[in-house]
């Protein structure tokens, strides 16, 4: 491991989500900490979000027992889960369920809101409202204590039919991937001011979302015939997200950003075999570790 302190004002880290794809990422959010590399400001959705505030707690065992080691909980989740109506992965649970329990310990999972408040790094983190469409976005100023923040990073993580919507406030979100960022929240740091971006993404270089099925699409209008919304954006969602890699590959070429490429993904979004997903982490700490020099470089340029 290298000491090489380095502050980064003027370079947005973006995190895209994906689920427990996010346990190959974290090696690269490890690799960040290790390195003691201080982003201003940090952008992330679903999984994305979780490793942004993992990140700004500079956390570096919790960044990987969240989508790694967290398995093991007897009360991650599953079928029983899914029928109770807590969802696939159970969520009231993985987040501020787990925040709550673990306050003030030294378990792995405790979230260390001192550090957090220490940083002086802002975040930026996105829901979609599922009645209205808007994308909402959340920031330092929106969280007075932990349960505020993780209830957000839950509601920003919410996949549709795996995970139940989130309600506060007056108002009920899902997974922020469907919003106005479509996953990645490129846009939302161009309006920031920032011209410089790192990207970690959770797919393969080249990777492109197919067109919904029209099978598929009947589905989900089923599903969601109460919240039309929903069952929209999921179904426009791969041509959105696609002209928004040809415009993050466009500004790679350009030398304005830096992208993180899995080089393998062997999980899913919907992994949880404890030793796949160990294994995935194991890949991207390396690979991470093999680029971090580069990424040193290009962040100094």
């Amino acid at each position: 491991m290298k000491n090489c302190e380095i502050n980064i004002p003027d370079v947005a880290l973006i995190i895209e989500g994906g689920g427990m794809r996010a346990s190959y990422t974290a090696g690269a959010i490890v690799t960040m900490l290790e390195r003691e590399m201080n982003f201003g400001k940090v952008y992330g959705i679903s999984a994305g979000s979780s490793h942004t505030v993992n990140y700004l707690s500079r956390d570096i065992a919790r960044t990987k027992a969240a989508f790694v080691d967290i398995v093991k909980d007897p009360d991650f989740g599953g079928v029983g889960s899914f029928l109770r109506g807590t969802g696939y992965f159970n969520a009231p649970h993985l987040y501020e369920g787990l925040v709550e329990d673990y306050a003030g310990t030294d378990e792995v999972m405790a979230y260390d809101w001192g550090t957090f408040c220490a940083n002086p790094a802002d975040f930026h983190i996105e829901a979609f409202d599922w009645e209205t469409g808007e994308t909402v976005a959340w920031t330092r100023k929106d969280v007075q204590t932990p349960r505020d923040l993780l209830l957000r990073v839950r509601a920003s993580s919410s996949m549709p039919i795996f995970m139940p919507p989130v309600t506060f406030g007056g108002r009920t979100y899902l997974d922020g991937g469907m919003g106005e960022s479509w996953g990645i929240c490129l846009r939302a740091a161009q309006r920031d001011g920032f011209k410089r971006f790192f990207i970690v993404r959770t797919q393969e270089r080249g990777y492109r979302k197919k067109p919904v099925s029209a099978f598929e699409a009947a589905l989900m209008r089923a599903v969601f015939g109460k919240h039309p919304l929903v069952a929209e954006r999921t179904i426009e969602r791969w041509r959105h997200y696609n002209a928004l890699l040809d415009e993050i590959d466009a500004l790679e070429a350009s030398g304005a950003a830096y992208v993180f490429y899995p080089e393998k993904m062997d999980v899913t979004n919907k992994t949880s075999d404890l030793a796949k997903l160990q294994a995935a982490y194991n890949r991207g700490y390396a690979q991470a570790q093999r680029e971090a020099d580069a990424w040193e470089k290009w962040l100094r340029g």
